[in-house]
């Protein structure tokens, strides 16, 4: 524990001097794999929509913490109490980071990242308005918050987005409006993510808050790609109507991986209903007969032994986060995304998707493309055999989205039944993305745009190299791959125990 508060309180730089020894300390950065060209190069990370790299000060405050773990939720002996008093610290400092009155909301945390968390809101709300059967959904959304709330409230109605000049932008508000003012009361909440994970664009959450609540329904935010990467305020606005009744996001996109999901949500809502999960932890008093279920949040919503070391951690990221500042981030992250935006628009075969003016249509993150005449499973494939780039492909767990941007190369996966998809061989519809994180540089892009130039150029000799793999209709390189024995966990288990040994 002196380590961490020596990690964190020594550190009393702020901006851009923290920002830089923060952005070279992150384990990863100099990972390096061998290519198909012989050489073994350093890794380079594009892939951070998925999930970013791990802090190294988070996991230095891990690892020290670590050395007094013990449950929480007893104070009688020290590593118990040291414990409790950290576990407790990790909610408070996020609903501080988020914006979030500690008096009208709480922070608890849940497993399976944001997914779990918006399963559970989703049950929630819909037993909290049981009167009102209907969702409204972006197009937009990631299938953890789609799939959720056609499962537990059934009828979902996706709001389309605004239609901009060079592509598509943010959920369209005025058709919120219309059909908030067509469904009337069957509406009982908006569901929506802070930032696309497909194209980076940035929703107007506190517009769309405004709008659900003047029509009497709640608001679900899905925050997995916007709490690392731009301010977030959850309550405290000038017009109350456009403070959020829950916001979800995941640890593991926030600079530590294997850190939980965390839920903000009003108490109110939460108050009114028993708890979805019981057990340990979230009770009174247990007799043969009945509970009491604790008043007491977050313990009423955390049943069960927590995942301490991970909360802890994500804590520590987003205190470092918020002392090198937001706006400054934000400010940081534009200067990447506009410079390899640039230089993708600079190539003609390539089509970027959504709208890329960043005045008029922000973004955040990410940034999705396709290279004319080169399959984007191709393309990613090249791009880590030959240049060892790490970026992702195909429809990022948002197929509705990605779809309706690319309706030519999907018209016949849409008309193929499963079966007939699966005997068919084709190769799947979607785009190549590439993601960000504050540790992305300048470098990073031009070795992403001079890739893509010399896949252009070569993709004659590059397609000869690579056949479908029938398995996942993938492209796999004929001869080269990684030697899996290298790096299987089974050796990682042997050198940490010879290093344990030491």
């Amino acid at each position: 524990m002196n380590d961490h508060r020596a990690d964190m309180e020594e550190t009393t730089l702020r901006g851009e001097e923290l920002f830089r020894r923060v952005a070279g300390d992150f384990i990863g950065l100099d990972t390096t794999y061998p290519v198909a060209s012989g050489q073994t190069t350093r890794r380079i990370y594009l892939d951070s929509t998925a999930s970013t790299l791990m802090m190294g000060a988070a996991h230095r405050a891990i690892t020290a913490f670590l050395e007094h773990y013990a449950n929480t939720h007893s104070l009688l002996h020290n590593s118990a109490w040291l414990a409790t008093r950290a576990y407790a610290w990790a909610h408070e400092r996020i609903l501080r980071f988020v914006h979030a009155d500690p008096e009208q909301y709480t922070c608890f945390f849940t497993g399976s990242g944001t997914t779990a968390g918006v399963n559970r809101m989703a049950r929630v709300f819909r037993d909290l308005q049981p009167e009102r059967d209907t969702v409204l959904v972006s197009i937009m959304e990631h299938h953890s918050n789609d799939l959720p709330h056609r499962k537990h409230l059934g009828r979902v109605i996706h709001l389309p987005v605004a239609i901009h000049k060079d592509g598509m932008g943010c959920v369209d508000t005025k058709a919120l409006e219309k059909l908030l003012e067509r469904e009337q009361k069957r509406v009982n909440y908006v569901a929506i993510t802070g930032v696309s994970n497909v194209t980076g664009i940035i929703n107007p959450i506190g517009e769309i808050a405004r709008l659900a609540h003047k029509h009497g329904a709640l608001v679900l935010v899905d925050a997995a790609q916007m709490v690392a990467h731009i301010p977030v305020q959850v309550s405290g606005h000038t017009d109350a109507a456009k403070d959020v009744d829950a916001l979800i996001f995941s640890g593991h996109k926030t600079y530590v991986p294997g850190s939980p999901g965390v839920v903000i949500a009003r108490k109110e809502h939460l108050s009114q209903l028993e708890p979805e999960e019981v057990g340990g932890g979230m009770v009174e008093r247990v007799f043969t007969e009945r509970y009491t279920v604790s008043p007491k949040f977050p313990d009423r919503e955390e049943a069960g032994t927590p995942n301490i070391p991970g909360a802890i951690g994500l804590a520590v990221a987003i205190e470092v986060l918020d002392r090198i500042g937001m706006d400054f981030l934000v400010e940081e992250e534009n200067r990447i995304i506009n410079y390899a935006l640039d230089g993708l628009k600079s190539i003609p075969e390539v089509e970027v998707y959504g709208s890329t003016d960043t005045i008029a249509c922000p973004r955040a993150a990410s940034i999705s493309f396709n290279v004319e005449g080169v399959h984007h499973s191709l393309v990613a494939a090249v791009l880590n055999d030959y240049h060892n780039i790490a970026v992702r492909n195909e429809c990022f767990c948002a197929h509705p989205y990605v779809i309706e941007m690319i309706p030519d190369q999907a018209a016949e996966y849409i008309a193929m039944s499963d079966e007939d998809l699966a005997a068919s061989g084709l190769p799947k519809p979607g785009m190549v993305r590439a993601s960000f994180g504050l540790y992305s540089t300048r470098a990073d892009a031009d070795a992403l745009v001079k890739a893509i130039k010399d896949i252009i150029l070569n993709k004659d000799t590059y397609l000869p190299l690579y056949q479908l793999a029938e398995t996942d209709h993938e492209f796999r390189h004929v001869t080269f791959s990684l030697d899996p024995a290298s790096y299987s966990i089974p050796n990682l288990v042997d050198n940490a125990l010879e290093i344990g040994e030491q």
